[in-house]
């Protein structure tokens, strides 16, 4: 089937993602016949359609799979960790995990449509709708699935917590925190340009532990939770600086 042919769809469950793909594909040759909610009977959704998206938490894939009457419809999940196993006994299968996160309907639709990278396996199906959004269909070995979407974790999920700590700080002492989402920005921009461990600067890349106590220290003011989270990253943060000074040697001018 090529980009252009009509194609009609149905999605098993309308959170964020499916509702997101189907404003996503308003206005293509992709035709939605309807969603399948929580409470709905799925039995019947891939009857009459090309192709049904099962948009669940991964989790309940695989029985929302089982529960769906097989058809010659292309059964296709967006979840990244899990591999086309989850959907038999369904003989025409595949998936395709958007590489942007999707906070919410408007802005998942826009990002599903917006040149995002997507991981596709199983039916050509899935690489026609990546062209479709235009989109960049990669291929991940099914073996590495779990830690595709591992990495993916960290760089969106991580990033949140890594984000929530930078929040409670910053209200604690009284400074906007847009500043320090600037800060953020041009450090991912560094690590874009030279990668994490040239793109490491501060305390834990000049060595200075004695810093990073009086961090710890402070830190008590806001709790041991606090000082739990901190001291990890820090600690993961010092070795990183070491591997960096043994790489590419001492950089004096770290900040």
């Amino acid at each position: 089937m090529n980009t252009t042919s009509s194609v009609t769809f149905r999605v098993v469950g309308l959170g964020r993602a499916g509702r997101s793909l189907v404003k996503a594909l308003a206005g293509t040759a992709w035709e939605y016949a309807g969603g399948y909610g929580r409470h709905d009977d799925p039995t019947n959704a891939a009857v009459g359609v090309d192709a049904v998206f099962v948009t669940v938490p991964d989790d309940a894939i695989a029985a929302v799979a089982r529960a769906i009457r097989p058809t010659s419809a292309v059964l296709i999940h967006l979840s990244g960790a899990k591999t086309l196993e989850v959907l038999e006994p369904h003989e025409r299968r595949a998936s395709m995990h958007p590489l942007v996160s999707l906070p919410d309907v408007e802005t998942g639709a826009a990002r599903l449509r917006g040149g995002a990278a997507f991981a596709v396996a199983g039916h050509p199906l899935a690489a026609d709708l990546v062209a479709v959004l235009n989109g960049r269909a990669i291929e991940v070995n099914e073996r590495h699935r779990s830690l595709y979407h591992a990495a993916a974790a960290v760089a969106a999920n991580h990033l949140c917590v890594l984000c929530a700590q930078v929040e409670r700080i910053a209200e604690h002492i009284g400074v906007p925190v847009e500043l320090y989402w600037e800060l953020m920005t041009s450090t991912l921009g560094n690590v874009e340009r030279v990668g994490a461990l040239k793109a490491l600067t501060g305390p834990a890349a000049r060595g200075d532990t004695e810093t990073i106590e009086a961090h710890i220290r402070a830190l008590s003011e806001l709790g041991p939770d606090e000082i739990d989270l901190y001291r990890t990253l820090a600690d993961t943060a010092t070795e990183l600086g070491r591997a960096a000074a043994r790489r590419h040697g001492p950089d004096e001018s770290a900040q």
